[in-house]
């Protein structure tokens, strides 16, 4: 049938394949829409600062706790944690993307990886009192539940937006996540400022807000289910859970016949580290080492929502002029100067806090999603799951190297200062790195068509 062949609705070809890939785009916005809540709610604003506060009520004269007899100073049972969970991810994505690619039932996956994150952070709400050990485990199951998901969600990118289309695809996708991250956060802002007037206490308010991300998640996460689709492969191969490591190991090798590809994904691995760790850890950094209150981190991350809209938009225009990879550079240049800034920034002053968190939204949402979109040209044909599967372990997998770091420096120094300054370390290295990679060259060595700007 020719392009412009008219089909059985009596659209041509190419108009009801365009329909269908639009609805599918549609569908696609809604999973960010539908997790970035736990991003932002859970992770961002308030679990790091109430998980904290239960440890060091549980915590001994010293301050340390002893999960499985091992002493662990209370201030960094958070960052650890993070860092665990994506060890736990680090095993379970390899499954996971063998299975999507041999079976092409992403769905089914999605679905899974989805609610039990869901599950879990709705199940935030019996944390309470000493239940550090509960409060870690939850985390460890959501985060990793989450970072399993995106997988899934990012190996669609490919199948649903032509090469053109997906720095502005991937920048919507964010900018829908941070549209529902603000929302919600308004009405945890409500709840807890006026925490009092609806007759609940103050860590109440934490595990209402903390619950309520989890039936958020799981109640739009219908909307992708509804609208994405499967797509046939050709059959044959071994069961994927036996293979998945084997088949993490054969990608690895298949990414040496794309080594620009594997450049590009090491640069990210380093620098997206930083970035993770910084989304992680700031709430805990203004808490604990600025002394600033639940009601200023709230309105800050808030700040950071809107802004993010916005920068991941405009960051998606400026790539079209300079090309994603200058435009993520300058974005790792900014990102580099919010630590140093961080570092000097006196405690107690909520002004100078709101600066540095309106700088951290306007390159967060879109250095992250020109980064994905950038990704997405260096992916051969028929290997999106496998190959973002490996890109997912270094956006949320691999992030454990900067929680790690975070938290033994300040189980060593007792200073959040020290501990958010080596985070410095991620951004030159990523970028020094990144600006070594030719990346039109490496569209063409995957055997993609090489955009006009990119």
């Amino acid at each position: 049938m020719s392009a412009d062949t008219a089909g059985p609705t009596g659209l041509t070809t190419d108009s009801a394949d365009a329909a269908s890939r639009i609805r599918e785009q549609r569908g696609w916005y809604f999973y960010d829409f539908a997790c970035s809540v736990y991003s932002t709610s859970v992770l961002t604003v308030f679990l790091g600062p109430y998980l904290t506060s239960v440890a060091k009520a549980a915590a001994d004269a010293d301050g340390f706790v002893h999960p499985l007899g091992i002493p662990v100073r209370a201030g960094s049972l958070f960052a650890y944690a993070v860092s665990m969970s994506v060890v736990v991810a680090v095993i379970v994505m390899p499954i996971v993307g063998a299975a999507a690619d041999r079976t092409g039932r992403k769905k089914p996956l999605l679905a899974a990886a989805a609610y039990v994150g869901a599950a879990a952070t709705t199940g935030m709400f019996f944390l309470d009192g000493h239940r550090y050990l509960l409060g870690a485990f939850l985390l460890i199951v959501a985060n990793a539940s989450i970072s399993v998901s995106m997988v899934l969600y990012n190996a669609y990118l490919p199948q649903i937006a032509e090469p053109d289309e997906r720095d502005a695809v991937s920048s919507r996708g964010w900018a829908f996540g941070y549209t529902s991250g603000a929302f919600v956060l308004v009405l945890n802002l409500v709840l807890y400022t006026g925490h009092d007037s609806f007759g609940l206490s103050e860590s109440d308010a934490v595990r209402i807000c903390l619950a309520s991300a989890g039936v958020w998640w799981g109640a739009f996460t219908i909307v992708p289910l509804r609208r994405l689709r499967d797509r046939r492969v050709a059959p044959g191969g071994e069961g994927a859970v036996g293979s998945g490591w084997r088949q993490l190991l054969a990608t690895l090798r298949d990414m040496r016949r794309h080594p620009l590809t594997l450049s590009f994904l090491l640069a990210y691995l380093v620098y997206n580290d930083g970035v993770q760790t910084v989304i992680s850890q700031a709430s805990v950094y203004g808490s604990e080492e600025l002394g600033l209150d639940q009601t200023t981190l709230i309105t800050a991350v808030l700040l950071v929502q809107v802004l993010a809209v916005a920068g991941a938009l405009a960051m998606g225009r400026l790539a079209r002029v300079y090309g994603a990879k200058s435009t993520i550079l300058g974005s790792l240049v900014v990102w580099t100067l919010i630590l140093v800034a961080g570092y000097f920034l006196p405690a107690g002053a909520p002004l100078f806090f709101y600066v540095l968190a309106s700088a951290i939204g306007l390159v967060l949402g879109g250095s992250q999603a020109l980064s994905r979109s950038l990704f997405s040209h260096l992916v051969p044909r028929g290997k999106e799951a496998e190959y973002f599967s490996a890109y997912e372990m270094s956006d949320r997998g691999l992030s454990w190297l900067g929680p790690l770091v975070f938290g033994v420096a300040y189980q060593l120094t007792g200073s959040y200062r020290d501990a958010i300054i080596s985070l410095v370390i991620f951004f030159v290295i990523g970028s020094v790195l990144l600006a070594r990679v030719p990346v039109r060259q490496a569209v063409a060595a995957a055997g993609n068509p090489v955009p006009e700007r990119i």
